[in-house]
This record gives structure tokens, C-alpha cells and sequence, in this order.
């Protein structure tokens, strides 16, 4: 009833039984780039200045964190434009009407109170501890820019959190990434989450900055050592056994 029947598996004939083709696949330079060096991170012994940057704000408290951040998102392009649009009009009436310069000041359109990014402008925030509270993105590439940010933030006494990523805070400024970001004001019925924010870094963060750079990271092994290294365990507790008896 079955017929046993011989496939040909070349060119133009039959068609291989389906697998999984992955290592097969060419990946991009930056995919590649990005896998070894995550290898390398476990493998090899990582300081703790470095590796404190694995320790990430917790995914409940990130939640409210960037639910918080994005009430103080600056303004776009459109809505800057549409502001200095209305404040020139107050500018024009003012001049020709001739009113006191402090009712042009009162009726002018200001700018939103907004969180502050790049590096230049929030270390010099942290300096003058003007910063309330300071988020630092964990994947900054190359991570030496950051690398001493959280050492500045405790010895200027201002918390900070660390979060994942660049990319997500990028999202807050309207870019691409962003390394760092700050909040210096806000609104008064925002004060209390803002205590809540900065209570979460000083405790998760802040007072834990001397453990974290003690502590270093990687130093583990691959599956395939420790196949090897369980199969020599068995080997020796088998000679162990014929060695009793």
C-alpha cells in the first residue's frame, strides 16, 4: 500500500523537510557586534563602577516614573512656534497701544516648566543642585560618559535613578536617545510624586552606591562548560564507586 520511495534532495528535485535555518542567517554587523559583546559582559569580570549600571529602577516605579516625566515633556517645533507666534502678537499690541512693559510680561504666553537633557546642561544642573531628581539611561554607549554621574550625584547630595534605555527616554525629548535627563521644577500638584520619585532613588540608589561599585559583575560560563563540567563530575563519582567496591 506504501511505497517506500527514495528523495532526491538536489537541485530542481525534492524539497528538504523544513528545520530550523537560523545559523545559516547573515546578521547585520551591529546585531553581531551587540551578541558578542553581551557574551563578553558574562564571561569576563566586569568592574563594579561598570556593572552597577545592570541594577535598573524596578518595572513599577519605571512605569510611574515615565508616566510622571512625560507631564514635563519640552514642547515641540509646532507648539514652540505657535507660543513665540502669540507671544509677538502681545509684543505688537503692547507697542501700539504704549502699555507698561510689566502687562506685556503678565499677558505673554510663557514656556511650560519641562525636563532638561544632555549631558552639558545637567551635569551643570547637578553642580548647582538645582536638580531634583536625575535619570540616567543604562545602555549610554560608550558608557564612560555616565560612568561618573552617579558618584557626582551623591556627593552634590541630588538622587538620581538609573532605567532602561536610551531609547525610552529619548521618547521624552522628542529624539532618537537621550543619556540623562533632570527635573529641576513642577507644578505644585506634582510635588508629592516627585517626593515619592526621589524617596525611590535615594533608597534604591543613593544609599546603595557603595555596595554597587564594590560589587562586580560577569565571571560566569557558557552551557557548553558547564555540560563538560557536569559530565566530568559523573565520570569521577563513577571511578569513585568502582574504586569502593
Amino acid at each position: 500500500m506504501f511505497e517506500n520511495r527514495t528523495r532526491n534532495y538536489g537541485i530542481g528535485n525534492d524539497l528538504q523537510p523544513k528545520r530550523d535555518m537560523t545559523r545559516f542567517v547573515k546578521w547585520p554587523k551591529y546585531i553581531k557586534r551587540q551578541r558578542q559583546q553581551a557574551i563578553l559582559m558574562k564571561r569576563l569580570k566586569v568592574p563594579g563602577v561598570i556593572n552597577q549600571f545592570t541594577r535598573t529602577l524596578d518595572k513599577h516605579n519605571a512605569t510611574v516614573l515615565f508616566n510622571f516625566l512625560q507631564k514635563y515633556s519640552p514642547e515641540d517645533k509646532k507648539q514652540k512656534k505657535a507660543r513665540l507666534t502669540a507671544l509677538a502678537k502681545v509684543e505688537v499690541e503692547v507697542k501700539a497701544e504704549g502699555k507698561a512693559e510689566k502687562t506685556e510680561k503678565a499677558a505673554a504666553p510663557k514656556a511650560p516648566r519641562s525636563v532638561h537633557f544632555g549631558l552639558q546642561e545637567v551635569t551643570s544642573h547637578i553642580e548647582s543642585k538645582r536638580a531634583k531628581l536625575v535619570v540616567i539611561a543604562h545602555d549610554v554607549d560608550p558608557i564612560e560618559l555616565v560612568l561618573w554621574l552617579p558618584t557626582l550625584c551623591r556627593k552634590k547630595g541630588v538622587p538620581y535613578v538609573i532605567v532602561k534605555g536610551k531609547a525610552r527616554l529619548g521618547q521624552i525629548v522628542h529624539r532618537k536617545t537621550t543619556a540623562v535627563l533632570c527635573v529641576n521644577e513642577v507644578n505644585p500638584e506634582d510635588q508629592k510624586a516627585l517626593s515619592n520619585l526621589v524617596n525611590v532613588g535615594v533608597e534604591n540608589f543613593n544609599n546603595r552606591l557603595t555596595d554597587a561599585l564594590r560589587t562586580p559583575g560577569g565571571g560566569g560560563f557558557s552551557n557548553r562548560h558547564n555540560v563538560l563540567v557536569a559530565k566530568e563530575e559523573k565520570r569521577r563519582i563513577r571511578e569513585e564507586k568502582k574504586v569502593k567496591k
